[in-house]
């Protein structure tokens, strides 16, 4: 019998990094949608937000958390199911305080509160440097490395930085 809580799985899905900002988990993300332990027939079953559907981590992050699971309560890859779900969109309210702490960590600006993408194409989101925490910032590209990054300039430390744009 498999006796195991929620809490226990969500304890290991936050040690499964994000392929692309390895110092946040998918639960720092908001990924985590939906756990489900079975005990007949032996099964756990986990349900992801993705956070682009085209993003090219998917397979890798489906990977990770079986293998995360399998390993911490001794099952086989086979008993646990993970899936993507497409029910409720992704947006960058659901990471979390921890998760938004670990991208200042990774050198990357969490999307501030409240802006929205507009604020971004406008250029009148304030955006506070994750190196020096200054807001004296200037958008410099809308389009950073990924689809959800956008790249700034910070004028009192004069270096480049990204920030997660708001979603």
């Amino acid at each position: 019998m498999l006796e195991l809580s929620g809490d226990q799985v969500l304890e290991v899905l936050a040690e499964v990094k994000d392929p692309e900002i390895p110092t946040l988990s998918i639960v720092d993300l908001g990924m985590v949608e939906g756990i489900e332990v079975f005990e007949e027939p032996k099964a756990l079953a986990v349900t992801l937000i993705p956070t682009f559907l085209g993003c090219p981590a998917l397979d890798l992050i489906r990977v990770r958390v079986r293998s995360a699971l399998a390993q911490a309560f001794g099952l086989a890859e086979g008993q646990c199911r993970v899936e993507f779900s497409l029910k409720r969109a992704w947006t960058s309210q659901r990471l979390t305080d921890k998760g938004r702490a670990r991208l200042g960590d990774f050198g990357m600006a969490p999307p501030p509160r409240g802006a929205s993408v507009a604020d971004f194409v406008e250029g009148s989101a304030t955006v506070v440097c994750p190196l020096c925490h200054s807001p004296q910032t200037d958008l410099q590209n809308l389009f950073g490395s990924a689809a959800c990054r956008a790249l700034y300039y910070c004028k009192s430390c004069r270096n480049p930085f990204e920030v997660m744009k708001p979603i």
